[in-house]
């Protein structure tokens, strides 16, 4: 059976065009992030209504070493009371600091969370955690050339608390991931991307302070 559904004719590409608000309330402060609930006219008879988590955007690391086709990754492991679950992860954090550039602060938490810094930055990918329930944008960097580095005066707290840290070789990371054995989202897409970059030899890495006018904060 033949498909109904045409060829694209441009390149994929998300297109950023927020449609006009036509009110919005809190529903829920919460302490770090609230939910909101918003009308929406989506066209002359398309009004609809949308409850979210107004999120303040996130970074992520993928700090790598090793030699060409041997790379690996340090991965954490972080408890997850939502899901209940222990679960793989790279060192992310809150873009909760205003005007704060993104790369400095995937360096900052780098520091926090495994003590460790990077020569050579590169922006490996960009997603929308999960754009139906929340607005968060995070943007994943790849650290390479890492060193030791101390973040001052940090503690860490709560579940960052004795987390487990390890190198794991990046095909063997990608393979988790295949396998169903990884499900933690960001580092999901994060070991995916970067074996893909791997593949075409990281020519597709854009610059560490790259264009990133899906964030409302950097446009």
């Amino acid at each position: 059976m033949n498909s109904v559904h045409g060829r694209l004719t441009t390149p994929l590409a998300d297109r950023l065009d927020p449609q006009p608000v036509t009110s919005s309330s809190l529903v829920y402060r919460g302490r770090i992030w609230d939910v909101v609930s918003e009308d929406v006219q989506l066209g002359d008879d398309n009004h609809v209504t949308r409850d979210f988590v107004r999120h303040t955007g996130a970074v992520a690391v993928v700090p790598m070493r090793g030699a060409a086709g041997a790379e690996e990754v340090l991965m954490i492991q972080q408890y997850r009371h939502p899901v209940g679950t222990f679960d793989w992860e790279v060192p992310a954090g809150l873009l909760d600091k205003p005007g704060e550039d993104p790369r400095a602060a995937a360096s900052r938490e780098l520091r926090e969370e495994v003590d460790l810094d990077a020569s050579t930055w590169h922006v490996l990918v960009d997603i929308f955690t999960s754009p139906g329930a929340l607005s968060e944008n995070l943007r994943v960097f790849l650290a390479r050339d890492v060193h030791p580095a101390v973040a001052d005066g940090f503690v860490r707290e709560g579940e960052e608390a004795g987390m487990p840290t390890g190198w794991v070789p990046l095909d063997d990371a990608a393979d988790a991931v295949l396998d169903g054995r990884v499900h933690n989202g960001v580092a999901v897409s994060a070991i995916l991307a970067a074996t893909v970059a791997r593949q075409r030899d990281w020519e597709t890495l854009r610059r560490a302070d790259a264009p990133w006018p899906e964030h409302p904060a950097y446009r």
